[in-house]
């Protein structure tokens, strides 16, 4: 019996997915596939798992009547690549969405992924960087990043992703203390604000 191989895997990916899918982490631990590398990372610290849940308690009520919701600890894979985000904004029933073996959800049926920033180089650069790459090459229209960790704190809204190029074409950059506003999807309007961010 014939199997149809997706020609945009490599074989590298090919390998990599295997590993990934036979890992198994101790309790507090998550491996992603991110550019060709499996990275092993603990789960946040205090104030990212403060973040993070502000963010979450602030979208449940504002998505309540779009289908739509912001889910955790959700693995996102597109093309045999592996993210956790710390935010997935997708329809409300991810059943609906499933990745091809099961272990997630198909990254196509996102809308927004939202990132807050870890101290230490690696980890900045794991989300303002090759994250950001990622997200680009799978098409999700919306990636936030909140970040304690750019100046005094800064909230980035990029847009329009293009794939090909691996970035997105729109960059908002705004300052803690100012309203990052969410500018399409079911969040739109949706402000990261300072009662969000405050310390």
């Amino acid at each position: 019996m014939a199997v149809a191989v997706d020609q945009s895997v490599s074989d590298l990916d090919e390998v990599l997915w295997q590993a990934w899918k036979a890992m198994d982490l101790p309790e507090g631990y998550r491996a992603e596939i991110i550019e060709g590398a499996i990275e092993v990372s603990p789960t946040g610290r205090r104030r990212h798992s403060v973040l993070v849940n502000r963010l979450r308690r602030a979208l449940d009520p504002y998505l309540a009547r779009s289908g739509y919701a912001a889910h955790q600890a959700v693995h996102v894979i597109h093309r045999h690549k592996v993210w956790v985000p710390d935010l997935f904004i997708a329809p409300l029933d991810l059943d609906g969405i499933p990745d091809e073996e099961g272990f997630g959800v198909d990254a196509a049926g996102g809308v927004v992924v939202i990132e807050v920033t870890s101290p230490g180089h690696r980890n900045l650069q794991r989300d303002r960087a090759r994250k950001h790459r990622e997200y680009a090459r799978a098409g999700i229209p919306v990636y936030v990043i909140v970040d304690d960790h750019d100046d005094e704190g800064a909230v980035l809204v990029l847009t329009s992703p293009d794939a090909k190029k691996g970035k997105y074409a729109d960059e908002h950059r705004v300052p803690y203390g100012t309203d990052a506003v969410i500018p399409e999807g079911p969040a739109k309007g949706f402000a990261v604000g300072k009662s969000i961010v405050a310390a």
